[in-house]
């Protein structure tokens, strides 16, 4: 193939890309990826790893131990996923989305080797690489040339057979496992919490939140290594909500650490603060600096998650989409926010457990809209509501799409002096942002145009 006739711009090869199998349909399958990355050189073998895998929370935790790595001088890189608003931000160049000339570069030089793989798979009778796979090894191929001294690594889905796991981590992260994409892991958290050990490998320490005792004995029965588990090795405390932060302490392996603070809400997000915390130790073999680890959280953000976008009407948005997520959510609005009379506008994706999703969200708001999260996936606002009321949860209004059901939440919220809820979805949340970045663009384009 000649470069005249490769993809030459960032939606050609998004295109090309987004037309390999879908990334929520992984294959149980690591061969494909291996043989890719040994092709391609093993670029993911050229830097240090982090691992993150987990239920809820590897984002937020993966965003806090990269900000920690890199107050310590070090050059680092971040594959989180999925994005909110652009693509760029899956793959992070010292806390940055990368440029998007290097990954239109990264995918024409390994393009032929794609094509071989491919040929390899429809030889055997299997599918071709699917969008993770190809997605996951191009990325490793943009961290090589960098170059980084370490990448923290989120999973796609699971861990076993995520295309991530051909990387071998240092360090291997578990955020709290419960249960989704049960079609995928298993029907039981302690099924789910096997596939998910499987990022652990031989010369891996072990860092992991607080888990239930099944999961934890699974943990550790995976690693070779030390073990550090929230609750028995390491912990935090005296955590209470601060203006539009936290306030907590962590007790960690090589220091204790009282009094922090970090400009993101959420009791959760202090027990993901804990884990990064304890993970970075873990990776350096030492404690902490004060100063350096007050400079990182004070610094430290996690978009989508109880984010605050406006103060007045107080507008949140909030990624949850399993029930494991909505407790949070709703233990958040109850614990940071004072369970107001709030207004909540839903959507989630149709593969989501919608009747236990239901239960958490009885009694959390006052005035409940249902919207269809936007994309394919996105469960229709109407079925969305009748799930619901089948659950017993109250659905006051169904506004079939998302913006329109956005700016009715804010009216209503100007008028009635309300918060106003975001939240089922990251997709969902995801739109709104992209919405919201248009909008002002526009308005300081106007706002920048001289009067004639």
């Amino acid at each position: 193939m000649t470069l005249e006739s490769q993809p030459q711009s960032i939606d050609e090869v998004l295109a090309a890309l987004y037309a390999r199998r879908p990334e929520n349909q992984i294959r149980p399958r690591l061969e494909p990826t291996r043989r890719l990355v040994e092709m391609m050189g093993n670029p993911q073998n050229n830097y240090k790893v982090i691992h993150i895998t987990g239920t809820n929370g590897k984002s937020s935790t993966a965003r806090m131990i990269e900000r920690l790595l890199r107050e310590h001088g070090l050059r680092t890189g971040r594959l989180t996923s999925p994005h909110l608003v652009s693509f760029n931000e899956r793959i992070a160049l010292d806390g940055e989305p990368v440029e998007d000339q290097l990954i239109i570069e990264a995918y024409q030089e390994n393009l032929v080797l794609l094509e071989l793989v491919d040929q390899e798979l429809t030889d055997k009778g299997e599918d071709p690489l699917t969008f993770f796979e190809a997605f996951t090894a191009l990325a490793f191929h943009v961290f090589s040339d960098a170059p980084i001294d370490v990448l923290v690594l989120e999973v796609g889905i699971g861990g076993e057979w995520d295309a991530t796991n051909v990387a071998d981590a240092d360090v291997a992260v578990f955020t709290a496992i419960d249960l989704d994409h049960q079609e995928t892991l298993g029907d039981t958290v302690e099924e789910i919490a096997q596939t998910k050990a499987g990022i652990t490998k031989q010369n891996s320490i072990v860092v992991s939140s607080f888990q239930q005792q099944s999961v934890a004995s699974i943990l550790r029965a995976s690693a070779p290594q030390e073990v550090l588990i929230a609750g028995d090795e390491f912990g935090y405390s005296e955590i209470s909500p601060d203006g539009f932060g936290t306030r907590f302490s962590v007790q960690g392996i090589w220091a204790e650490y009282p009094e922090l603070w970090m400009p993101i809400i959420g009791q959760h997000q202090a027990e993901n603060a804990a884990t990064a915390i304890v993970a970075t130790e873990a990776f350096l073999g030492r404690a902490i600096a004060d100063e350096v680890l007050r400079s990182a959280l004070a610094d430290a953000v996690s978009p989508g998650r109880l984010q605050v976008i406006s103060k007045q009407p107080l507008v949140v948005i909030d990624g949850a989409h399993n029930p494991a997520g909505l407790v949070s959510l709703r233990n958040s609005i109850q614990w940071h926010f004072g369970a107001p009379k709030a207004i909540g506008v839903v959507g989630m994706l149709r593969e989501k457990d919608i009747q236990s999703s239901a239960q958490e969200l009885i009694g959390v708001f006052d005035h409940l809209i249902v919207t269809s999260a936007p994309g394919e996936r996105g469960l229709p606002a109407f079925e969305l509501a009748n799930s619901f009321s089948d659950e017993g949860l109250i659905v006051d209004e169904i506004v079939l799409e998302f913006w329109s059901a956005y700016e009715q939440a804010i009216r209503l919220g100007v008028s009635t002096d309300r918060p106003v809820f975001i939240t089922g979805s990251l997709y969902l949340v995801g739109a709104v942002l992209e919405k919201l970045q248009l909008e002002n663009s526009n308005m300081n384009d106007q706002d920048g145009q001289e009067v004639e």
